[in-house]
């Protein structure tokens, strides 16, 4: 199977340090860690981290004093790669990666909620990881719609951002639906047995247009990560 297009080191650590702002554990006005420190943490060396800084100074999240330190300058309003991503480690935060484990396009199968306009969808099986730990299987199914065909070589780890880039489809808005479910028998890597039941969050997707775009489903393992949402 091919493998998918993973974004650069440094491109991961900033949108980690922008869901950390997003999510308040970073407050507009604070200084962060000093970079050797930091680096340390994420486990990425002081050049990675210094190039993702630079990629926040140029948005205008972060600001470089000199002799003090990087300091937060706001919240966020665009839209990352990962706005829509609901999953933490237990312990905090996490940075998001993808294991593609299958693509296949079928007619949809009873029992999904109605989204779309073909007779038929993408589904796209993977496992997601939080800083390397196993933490979720997904079951994608995009509309068919969207795309004639889908390889697993083409997808990125942020299946929004593919859509966007890629399809011209944005993600406007999602519903989440929360609550227990069997695990499903194909998810290897995943540290829960078939059958055995796991956190389960049912997603319904609208496009630019107001369209139902996609319906998704994820089993995520309560021992190590949780489904966080924060209002403000």
């Amino acid at each position: 199977m091919s493998t998918p297009t993973v974004q650069p080191r440094y491109v991961q650590v900033s949108e980690m340090l922008i869901r950390d702002i997003q999510a308040g554990r970073l407050l507009p006005g604070e200084r962060m860690q000093p970079e050797r420190s930091m680096a340390e943490t994420l486990g990425v060396s002081v050049g990675t981290l210094r190039k993702a800084l630079d990629l926040m100074v140029e948005d205008g999240l972060v600001e470089r004093v000199h002799g003090s330190g990087n300091y937060v300058r706001a919240v966020p309003e665009r839209a990352g790669p990962y706005v829509f991503f609901r999953l933490e480690l237990v312990s905090g935060g996490g940075r998001p990666s993808a294991e593609v484990l299958a693509v296949d396009t079928l007619d949809k199968p009873a029992g999904l909620p109605e989204f779309g306009t073909s007779m038929r969808a993408h589904r796209i099986r993977r496992l997601r990881r939080l800083n390397g730990v196993p933490a979720a299987l997904e079951e994608i199914w995009l509309d068919a719609g969207y795309a004639p065909a889908l390889a697993a070589g083409d997808l990125s780890e942020s299946l929004y951002q593919f859509y966007k880039t890629r399809l011209g489809l944005w993600i406007q808005r999602a519903e989440d639906r929360v609550g227990v479910a069997p695990v499903p028998d194909w998810g290897r890597g995943f540290p829960l047995t078939a059958g055995r039941p796991a956190g389960h969050v049912e997603r319904i997707s609208w496009d630019q247009n107001g369209a139902r775009a996609e319906v998704s489903h994820t089993w995520f393992d309560a021992e190590t990560t949780r489904y966080v949402t924060r209002l403000r």
